[in-house]
């Protein structure tokens, strides 16, 4: 056995060279979040300092947490594991990402942190009737929360199997309860203020993390990028064009139109996610929402200039090949290349961190979602916009409950299953019935509610129905339904379709429809999100 297989091998049983110390820093991580939740929720009454964090934190703060909040799993684990079996192709998962936070911060940022309160919600029924917007913007929420709660929560499943050694099914079930249970005691105990906390502290150490392995591996080639990349070339199967685009899309004219059908919903839902939209309202006003974006975009370009080092360099020293055989595929390249340069202890801090980033990610999730629902669909339908604020919150920690229940049996049931296409229907979503919405009531005079239902519903069903008649659910190799093929839609992604569909729907539901914008409110609208008077 060559000395590089004799490292795979060990790679190959990751955890079992020592789950103890993988467990130890896990639980050490979640011990100090939890303290640390506890002891910033001593004010947390209102439903400001529920929702919202009464507004305190600094667009630093909430730049570093917004990052916390967008770096998932996928993006960690994924992406280094796309470079290394992939390459090029890989990185332009990265490169989305970046962009699409150029929409929020020309777009959406400082006009949403101006018009709204605490949820999306309350932008789009600014000028519209109240009850039948703020009860789509809920629905619209509340299945992009539930879809991209899925994928973290079944890929905690994943990871399990990989970091821990635990390839039983009841052994893996109980993990992503706990990690269920975990989510939900720092919604219930923190709120916002406590989920900030938890996604500030991820980030840092998720970011120290890629950097301290970014360095210790140009360190290994004499910090030469050309060597990193001449070898990583050398040991993939790929070759040469390993760092060249084509390597996953370009086969056919369909595996481009998917890419750029990936590339569109990508870019466009991340300005849509409710879990990133509510965190502007964590600040003080629209300069510190600015300075939030900026502050977000600066640490993921260094988290992703980083994972292409990552990928590339586990593609020159672990190979693509072990990678492949190894547990979990593609995502098992960071922890292999971990294990390879750091021994033991390296693996178990990535390990951590990889579950924090789950535990992190869905609890934001959980919190947007409960929040919705009670202020959206509970203080505003049931109770007209008169509930108890006491009680609102009350009802919100309720459906945080619920919330996180429904997450632990779903990301149970989907454990194993195809999980990449959840995250990418939740940003497809979020594009098509969101998105058109906002932008339409914060630019268009002649918007309204017809509209803005045609828009949310229409995106949102349009977005679905292709999901389940594309290659996804059924009709290839790696669909979700085995052994039978009911698709016609030959793209694995709806965006390039369904958002504009919903940005037509909405246009065409104003346009046909005898409901009249009011003047008054839009001009007030306006005055508002540019000025940030009275918000």
């Amino acid at each position: 056995m060559t000395p590089m297989n004799h490292v795979l091998a060990a790679g190959g049983a990751t955890a079992a060279s020592n789950p103890v110390v993988n467990i130890a820093v896990f639980a050490l991580f979640v011990a100090i979040t939890l303290f640390v939740v506890y002891r910033v929720s001593s004010r947390n009454s209102s439903r400001s300092d529920y929702y919202a964090a009464g507004s305190a934190f600094t667009g630093r703060q909430n730049g570093i947490a917004l990052s916390g909040d967008f770096l998932s799993a996928a993006s960690f684990l994924g992406i280094a594991g796309a470079i290394a079996v992939h390459g090029y192709d890989g990185f332009l998962y990265s490169i989305g990402f970046l962009v699409a936070w150029l929409v929020d911060l020309l777009l959406i940022a400082e006009l949403l942190r101006n018009t709204g309160r605490f949820t999306m919600g309350d932008v789009l029924s600014f000028r519209m009737k109240q009850r039948p917007v703020r009860a789509a913007a809920a629905t619209s929420t509340l299945v992009i929360s539930l879809f991209y709660m899925l994928a973290q929560m079944a890929g905690a499943g994943g990871l399990i199997a990989l970091l821990l050694n635990i390839h039983g099914g009841l052994g893996q079930a109980l993990i992503i309860a706990v990690v269920g249970i975990v989510m939900v005691l720092y919604v219930l105990v923190g709120g916002m203020k406590g989920t900030t906390y938890v996604q500030i502290i991820k980030a840092s150490i998720l970011i120290l993390s890629a950097v301290l392995m970014t360095v210790f591996l140009f360190g290994k080639f004499g910090f030469s990028l050309s060597n990193l990349l001449s070898q990583a070339a050398y040991h993939s199967p790929m070759g040469g064009k390993l760092l060249e685009p084509g390597g996953q899309y370009g086969a056919n004219g369909t595996t481009k139109l998917d890419f750029v059908s990936l590339a569109v919903a990508l870019i466009l839902g991340a300005a849509a996610l409710p879990h990133v939209l509510m965190r502007f309202y964590t600040v003080p006003n629209s300069h510190e929402a600015r300075r939030s974006v900026v502050w977000a975009t600066a640490c993921m370009f260094v988290f992703y200039l980083c994972t292409l080092v990552i990928g590339f360099g586990a593609a020159a020293l672990v190979g693509t090949d072990q990678i492949k055989a190894a547990p979990g595929g593609e995502n098992s390249a960071a922890p292999l290349l971990a294990l390879h340069i750091g021994g033991t202890l390296l693996l178990g801090i990535i390990a951590a961190v990889a579950f924090a980033t789950i535990l992190a990610v869905v609890a934001g999730l959980t919190l947007t979602a409960s929040a919705s629902f009670a202020h959206d669909v509970y203080a505003n339908i049931f109770k007209r916009g008169h509930a108890d604020p006491v009680d609102e919150v009350r009802v919100a920690r309720f459906t945080a409950i619920g919330i996180g229940v429904l997450a632990i049996i779903g990301g149970i049931l989907a454990n194993g299953q195809n999980i990449a296409f959840l995250v990418a229907l939740a940003f497809a979503v979020a594009a098509s019935a969101n998105l058109s919405t906002l932008l339409y009531s914060l630019f268009w005079k002649r918007f309204n509610t017809t509209g803005t239902l045609w828009a949310i519903y229409g995106g949102l069903g349009a977005c679905l129905v292709l999901v389940i008649f594309s290659p996804v659910v059924s009709g290839s190799p790696d669909s979700i339904i085995k052994g039978v093929d009911f698709h016609w839609f030959p793209l694995k992604n709806p965006g390039l379709v369904s958002i504009p569909f919903s940005f037509l729907c909405g246009f065409l539901g104003t346009i046909l429809s005898k409901d009249k914008a009011d003047p008054r409110k839009h001009a007030e609208m306006e005055v508002r999100s540019l000025t940030g008077i009275g918000s």
